[in-house]
């Protein structure tokens, strides 16, 4: 009895036409990867085709969708994801990592490394690399956020106020302050208190769950 082939079909969601033209480029001489759909969004890839064995995902798209969402509408078919980006924001990485990735590259990485790494993705293995050991760190001082957790943190620490939060959420108010009392709390058991709004931004930034804030560039003067 002849064995099955193995299904090698991939698909790539990420918005940059560079990226896709560069991913079919090198997959052109390999002849046991077979590039078969690309979309900016993962609806879009999802109404192509939901038949894959694995996608490559980009953590910033244009649509605004977070890691957490595009994950779960691909886990929903039982498509395995492989992180594919620039892996400037710990906090997507982190967010991807928490939400069940088979692993993180670069798109920077080498090419053989690219390779090496969709192979082992395709097997049902978790590709191992410095960024996702940093995604998944959890020694004593970090603090692992449930995911309702981090988006009451990600919005309150970031400057809403606790009743947009609750309307963002679809929460109460009262929910969200005790949501906010428990990040504390949690924090202060670790040795690294946030008694105040700015602290918890503090405390976000640094595990990762906000990114870091971006200087404005001044304009030269006319």
């Amino acid at each position: 009895m002849t064995e099955a082939a193995p299904n090698t079909r991939i698909g790539i969601v990420d918005d940059h036409d560079q990226i896709v033209r560069g991913i079919r480029a090198t997959f052109d001489d390999q002849p046991d990867l077979d590039l078969v759909a690309a979309a900016g969004t993962v609806a879009e890839l999802l109404a192509l085709t939901k038949n894959l064995a694995l996608v490559l995902l980009d953590l910033r798209l244009g649509d605004d969708s977070t890691p957490t969402d595009n994950i779960a509408q691909l886990s929903a078919h039982h498509i395995p994801i492989l992180v594919y980006t620039s892996g400037d924001e710990l906090f997507l990485v982190r967010e991807a990592a928490s939400a069940g990735v088979l692993g993180v590259v670069r798109k920077n990485s080498r090419e053989e490394e690219l390779l090496s790494s969709i192979r082992e993705a395709l097997r049902g293995n978790v590709v191992p690399s410095i960024d996702w050991a940093a995604a998944i760190d959890s020694d004593d001082g970090f603090v692992d956020l449930s995911p309702q957790q981090r988006r009451v943190l990600q919005l309150y620490a970031a400057g809403e106020s606790q009743s947009r939060v609750a309307r963002e959420l679809g929460i109460s108010s009262d929910t969200v302050t005790d949501y906010v009392n428990r990040i504390r709390a949690r924090y202060t058991a670790v040795g690294r208190p946030a008694p105040t709004k700015t602290d918890l931004l503090k405390r976000a930034i640094e595990d990762g769950w906000l990114p870091m804030p971006r200087r404005r560039r001044r304009k030269p003067p006319r």
